[in-house]
């Protein structure tokens, strides 16, 4: 009987024992790479272990079998797959060792030498492990300690590597040596699988897994599925499991095997795959079952394989709703799409009635979108589609009734009227969303061939800085006491202003009269309409999206009657965000039109009109009380701000709340218990409108205008500079510019950057800023950071510019090597920033 459970080192070694690396198995070949990441995983493990000791870090898997010399006085087993890591942690315990006893005990050497690494009183199976031949001689030397440890061998080398790591740990604290073996002995998990004896597994592990990597959870399920098959382990991998991974690579497997347990439990993580798999494969017995569950595996996998590319399914319909879909970029549809090519395949679903359900999937997205819902539960909502939708329906009807009921946001045909006229569609989901959405309008009035989006970028109409000339036209249609810039707020992102052009920083804030012009010659239906009118103002937007309102209900189908009537903003939780705001504290109504996916004019005529808690903590941006405001109780008469500054609200002499005390999105959420989640499941912290938005134009002008080999490492040079703790500010100019931000404008020393990266291609280092902010004052630091660039291929700062703004271009950051330097002076330039003192 296979035996497969999860295990640490310690329990591997503990006891007269002997792993023994067969001579097939290629030999010792981890590099410093490899090194440098397990002793990361380990260092941190180390750490996070202080406060909770049970903690584990996974590393893969340990196959074994027994070992024709198996017996009482020693157990022996051969090492079929693994042998990289657990030759790795075993170098791992001899450089701690030979540190301890250096350092603090002789004792260390035979302890450590008699629990993990030898086998004292067994002469004959001495080496807890024993490498290949090739890879003994130095790894005995380890073992040994003698002078030839260390060499230039690869496992002298992973042996010198650990040495100088252990040698930068704080010399003065021995227990931090303490726990890095604590967390190396009893924290590094690993799934143990022991194979039966005379199991014929060897050489289908060596050629299913030869790269001595971590192994993923699709690997971890191969292994266990051809350890259950000992006898028909070559036919199977030959005729069924060497063509599923010629059509998926390992995360896709993967993927198939979690979407396999989705069907049966939505609650299941993906990181849990190989154990939710095992413990339903567990429940079978001979080799028959499993060869015919990996047969099912290679038939579900020619179905994920058409998911994945849709090119390849022969139905144009079907074909064009699953292409559709994989634009959008929501994978957790793909469960039910599974199900649906599944059902096509069993004989119970036509292929015109799983393109109908996709539609009503796509129309779900769609209307979603459009009332400012994109991501509210997408994912607990989808993951339950197949589980939940009823039997007794066709497929594509089962899919609707399911999506229509309970609180799903499937937008009425009511709802998406009112919202297209109001909801700022430019602020809601993702920039590539929005853009399909009117890419699809596009293509819906009956374009033969799809629009070609690469050069369109979406342009609003009435722009976003109006010039006087715009101010004019939209001051013709103000009413009563309205203001020109709330009509404008309420106006300018909303689908009725918005459309595609190719000509967005061509057109920018040019006039009605000239726009006009450009987009009647641009060839875009969207835009026939537009070119017709002779103004652009309120009741020109308000027409177009009333038109456009109408052309979605037509394309994209509503839910049934039982959808009923609701409204789809959740007030209920603003209340429960705003309940929670502490007494000393104050939001705006843009922070909780981002929270619950409304606007800021909606948000403050909601709170004009209904009862909320705490309605006086709400304020406008710059911390100011609206000129609105009105207490809902007519008895109450005092001033906003005195309440405030008896709740502990600091206000300058302007009357300005101090925005130190503001909470932004990210707090109304935290306080309100809201985490989110992204497309893959993973939680997120929400964001600003403003941020998202600015983030968007920036990633779209960025790809726009660079090779994708740029845009990936701009990209990445963010997202590191993020992970080692700055931030990223996006400019509002018509160039959105990006900010490496180490220090924001509220700390004590006031805000600080070294470089702005601008998606024209420059990459422009800021030293005329940096001239007036600490500790960046001191010449000698700046000299220090442009000697560091100057280091990089392809940049040469000339010391004359440390006054100015110099640069370099962007495509410097296309070479990976290139951009890893760079990183690391940027952490440089950070850590001097932020260290104490400064």
């Amino acid at each position: 009987m296979v035996a497969a459970h999860e295990t640490t080192l310690r329990e591997l070694l503990e006891g007269a024992k002997q792993y023994r690396v067969p001579l097939y198995q290629r030999t010792y070949s981890w590099t410093d790479s490899q090194l440098d990441r397990l002793w990361e995983d380990i260092r941190k493990l180390a750490e996070e272990r202080i406060e909770d000791p049970t903690l584990t870090h996974f590393i893969g898997s340990l196959v074994l079998a027994p070992s024709p010399n198996h017996g009482p006085a020693v157990s022996e087993f051969l090492v079929v797959d693994g042998q990289q890591r657990l030759t790795t942690l075993s170098i791992l315990l001899c450089a701690i060792r030979d540190h301890r006893v250096q350092h603090e005990n002789p004792d260390h050497r035979d302890r450590i030498d008699q629990e993990y690494l030898i086998n004292k009183y067994k002469p004959a199976h001495r080496f807890k492990l024993v490498p290949t031949q090739a890879d003994r001689p130095a790894y005995e030397a380890c073992l040994d300690a003698t002078p030839q440890a260390g060499g230039t061998d690869r496992v002298g080398a992973a042996y010198r590597f650990f040495k100088s790591q252990l040698a930068a740990v704080t010399p003065d604290d021995s227990l931090d040596i303490e726990r890095i073996e604590d967390a190396a002995i009893s924290g590094m998990a690993l799934v143990s699988v022991v194979a039966q004896a005379g199991d014929n597994v060897y050489r289908i592990f060596e050629s299913l897994n030869n790269t001595g990597l971590k192994l993923t959870q699709a690997d971890l399920l191969r292994n266990y599925l051809f350890m259950r098959l000992p006898n028909r382990g070559e036919a199977v991998y030959g005729s069924l499991w060497f063509p599923l991974q010629q059509q998926l690579d390992s995360g896709e497997l993967e993927q198939l095997f979690w979407l396999d347990l989705v069907h049966r439990n939505p609650e299941v993580k993906q990181t849990d795959t190989y154990t939710g798999q095992q413990a339903r494969l567990n429940r079978l017995h001979t080799e028959a079952e499993i060869e015919a569950e990996v047969r099912r595996f290679c038939r579900l996998g020619a179905l994920l394989r058409i998911i994945l590319h849709p090119e390849e399914e022969g139905d144009p319909e079907v074909q064009r709703r699953l292409a559709r879909l994989n634009a959008w970029d929501t994978t957790t549809v793909y469960p039910l799409l599974l199900h649906l090519l599944d059902r096509r395949e069993q004989g119970t679903a036509t292929s015109e009635q799983i393109a109908s359900a996709m539609l009503y999937v796509e129309s779900y997205f769609i209307r979603r979108l459009l009332i400012g819902r994109a991501t509210a539960s997408i994912n607990r909502i989808l993951l339950r589609v197949v589980t939940d939708m009823g039997a007794d329906l066709p497929v594509d009807q089962a899919v609707r009734k399911y999506l229509s009921v309970g609180r799903k946001y499937y937008a009425s045909d009511a709802s998406v009227r009112a919202a297209i006229r109001s909801i700022p569609f430019y602020l809601n989901g993702r920039a590539t969303q929005r853009k399909l959405v009117l890419q699809w309008l596009e293509e819906s009035h009956g374009s033969k061939e799809p629009v070609a989006s690469d050069s369109l970028t979406i342009e609003h109409v009435m722009p976003q800085s109006p010039t006087a000339e715009w101010r004019q036209v939209l001051s013709e249609d103000l009413q009563g006491e309205e203001s020109f810039a709330e009509v404008h707020e309420a106006l300018v992102h909303t689908l009725g202003n918005l459309t595609l052009t190719g000509y967005n920083a061509e057109l920018s804030n040019s006039s009605f009269l000239v726009k006009r012009a450009k987009l009647g010659k641009s060839g875009i239906s969207l835009n026939r309409d537009i070119a017709e009118q002779k103004r652009w103002g309120r009741p020109e937007i308000y027409a177009r999206a009333d038109a456009l309102a109408e052309q979605i209900i037509v394309h994209w189908p509503g839910p049934t009657e039982e959808a009923g009537s609701r409204s789809e903003v959740p007030w209920d939780v603003m209340n429960k965000a705003l309940a929670a705001l502490p007494a000393g504290s104050w939001t705006a109504y843009g922070d909780v039109a981002a929270l619950i996916g409304s606007h800021p004019v909606s948000v403050g005529a909601r709170l004009a009109s209904q009862t909320a808690p705490n309605a006086h903590r709400v304020l406008q941006a710059e911390g100011t009380v609206s000129p609105g405001f009105r207490w809902l109780d007519p008895s109450r008469t005092e001033d906003p701000r005195d309440l405030l500054r008896a709740e502990g609200v600091e206000f300058d002499k302007y009357g300005r709340a101090s925005q130190a005390q503001r909470f932004g999105v990210e707090e109304l959420a935290q306080v309100a218990g809201m985490p989110q989640q992204d497309a893959s499941g993973q939680l997120v912290r929400p964001r600003s409108r403003r941020n998202d938005l600015l983030d968007d134009r920036f990633v779209e002008q960025l790809t726009d205008l660079q090779d994708a080999q740029v845009v990936v490492g701009a990209l990445a040079v963010i997202e590191a500079w993020t992970e080692m703790g700055g931030s990223p500010l996006y400019g509002s100019g018509g160039e959105t510019s990006c900010f490496l931000m180490a220090r924001g404008k509220d700390h004590e020393l006031g805000s600080i950057w070294p470089a702005t990266i601008y998606p024209s291609g420059k990459f422009e280092v800021v030293f005329q800023h940096l001239s007036i902010r600490t500790p960046f004052d001191e010449i000698a630091l700046r000299e220090e950071f442009r000697q560091r660039l100057s280091e990089l291929p392809g940049v040469k700062i000339a010391a004359a510019k440390l006054a100015l703004r110099p640069g370099f271009p962007l495509d410097v950051l296309a070479d990976a090597k290139t951009r890893a330097a760079l990183i690391d002076h940027l952490a440089w330039f950070y850590q001097q920033a932020v260290r104490p003192g400064t």
